[in-house]
């Protein structure tokens, strides 16, 4: 059981956005995707979700996702999009069972505010999704597609995450607390696959690193494989060095355990 991308080309017009990228994610691990923008991350992962045309084949537990209804892939895998908007005043359990309702879990009422709890969100349930802050509205929209999969293990299959910069109005505190999350889903059994542009999180955080460039998989393989002075100075066009802290009148702020304190409890 696996995620694959085979030979994976797109194109806008005249412009080619994927060059026949390919790579494979497993079950029980985070796998990353990093890159400069314009390298083609976010089109690949559209392309993994069947949601703009692409050549080539992705594959989902084995199967062609070509030959799969949209029920079946709601069924196997959620997506978190970059952004989300509603034009309707739903309240955040609403939201959140709006995930529910697509997946496999829609005989447990209960898991919508479990989901939320999840991300630390329970006390806004009813809140409308309007009134929140850029970070707040990424976690409620983490906890819908956590709804949809619940379980990262269903009938012996694995179910999938796939994220488009879950992070990026997060602060780092949350950052931590989210990137928990999708290693916790890992770690039961199921498949994370996630565009990332913070680097020391990817490191932190992730089993496996795709680095794009250009529209092409530069390189693919553990983090310490692939996170090199070489390989992301090439992919972002600067000289990069890893494991290097700048000069002692500069700042530097880097998490040492890919881990979050608890929410604190809401009077």
């Amino acid at each position: 059981m696996s995620l694959t991308a085979n030979n994976i080309r797109v194109s806008y017009g005249k412009r080619e956005a994927l060059r026949g990228v390919s790579l494979t994610a497993l079950p029980g691990e985070v796998t990353a995707i990093v890159g400069p923008n314009g390298s083609g991350k976010s089109t690949l992962l559209g392309a993994i979700t069947a949601s703009l045309p692409f050549h080539g084949r992705v594959g989902l537990n084995g199967r062609d996702i070509g030959t799969l209804k949209p029920w079946d892939l709601a069924a196997q895998r959620a997506v978190l999009p970059q952004a989300s908007r509603l034009a309707f005043p739903f309240t955040v359990v609403e939201v959140v069972r709006l995930g529910l309702q697509s997946g496999t879990a829609g005989d447990r009422p209960e898991v919508p505010m479990q989901a939320l709890a999840r991300v630390g969100l329970a006390h806004y349930a009813n809140r409308t999704f309007q009134e929140l802050s850029g970070g707040e509205a990424q976690r409620v929209m983490l906890a819908r597609v956590l709804a949809q999969v619940w379980a990262p293990v269903e009938h012996g299959e694995p179910r999938w995450l796939l994220l488009d910069e879950p992070v990026s109005s997060l602060d780092i505190g949350h950052q931590l607390q989210v990137m928990e999350i999708l290693r916790d889903f890992a770690r039961a059994g199921g498949g994370v696959v996630a565009v990332m542009h913070d680097l020391n999180l990817t490191a932190l955080s992730a089993d496996r690193v795709a680095v794009l460039a250009e529209g092409q998989r530069l390189a693919f393989g553990a983090p310490g494989e692939v996170l090199t002075d070489d390989i992301l100075s090439r992919a972002y066009g600067c000289a990069l060095r890893v494991s290097a802290p700048p000069p002692e009148t500069i700042p530097y702020i880097l998490p040492h355990a890919a881990s979050a304190q608890k929410e604190p409890a809401c009077v």
